[in-house]
């Protein structure tokens, strides 16, 4: 696998995405419905989602690929494969928060190696280089040639006084008598995986994810932060989160930096 011209593709095709969800987001009103598992989508999900599978399918014709608008019709398990989560935080979009996010990533053997989380309405583009090393890039998003990248890199926290980021969309009082265990300096919330990138460039220090999340959810973010030198692990035994589990369902997870004392 050529790694660079990987990267390259998914920040090419995450920012074509973004254009489009944004034409759809400016628009004054967009249908909304349910799916089976009740949470909801809309068109820009769909064109989002239509545009990577198609890129990715173009680009790497033999590598498997897993997205959240097309999970029912996977079939089995791939070691090595693309995931892609085309519109993370729907919820955030329909409320127009602007906490959304496009995310691509490839796992292999299990780990997410690389992975590109975009945030349209936020103007903030993260993803790992071919290398593995994690970068923000300022701007101005062209298409073919990357702008200024700004390398990022967890904290060195201070367990006396954590910075916490939490959902936005999904707290709960589990996950608050969780952080209650911790030194709080403050907490922060956040929709979609730009919870993973706050952790990476240092905007916090832990993020706990007491609820249900899929793969597509966490892949791309995972990766950035693990870039970043940070880590993600099952909230059960602090064993690492892996990927192309039965079904794509996460357990809960720690999202953190290092030397943040994990509790139980």
């Amino acid at each position: 696998m050529d790694l660079d011209r990987l990267v390259a593709v998914m920040r090419r095709l995450a920012l074509e995405a973004g254009d489009r969800i944004m034409q759809i987001y400016a628009s004054p009103d967009f249908e909304v419905r349910a799916k089976s598992d009740a949470s909801p989508v809309t068109a820009a999900d769909e064109a989002a989602d239509a545009l990577i599978s198609a890129g990715l399918r173009a680009a790497f014709p033999d590598l498997a690929m897993i997205t959240e608008e097309q999970a029912a019709s996977h079939g089995q398990q791939a070691q090595t494969f693309l995931i892609v989560d085309p519109l993370d935080g729907t919820k955030e979009f329909v409320q127009r928060r602007g906490d959304f996010t496009v995310n691509i990533a490839y796992v292999e053997n299990g780990v997410p190696l690389r992975g590109v989380v975009y945030a349209p309405a936020k103007g903030r583009l993260f993803y790992t280089l071919g290398d593995g090393r994690a970068v923000e890039e300022t701007g101005p998003f062209d298409k073919e040639t990357p702008g200024d990248q700004r390398p990022i890199t967890v904290s060195v926290p201070d367990n006396r006084a954590l910075m916490v980021v939490a959902s936005k969309s999904h707290r709960d009082q589990a996950t608050d008598d969780y952080i209650a265990r911790y030194g709080v300096r403050d907490m922060t919330s956040a929709g979609s995986s730009l919870k993973f990138c706050l952790v990476a460039t240092g905007e916090a220090d832990l993020y706990p994810r007491l609820g249900r999340t899929m793969e597509w959810d966490t892949a791309a973010g995972d990766a950035v932060l693990r870039g970043a030198g940070g880590q993600v692990v099952r909230l059960d035994d602090h064993t690492p989160l892996t990927y192309g589990k039965p079904g794509y369902a996460n357990p809960f997870f720690i999202a953190y930096a290092p030397g943040v004392l994990l509790v139980k």
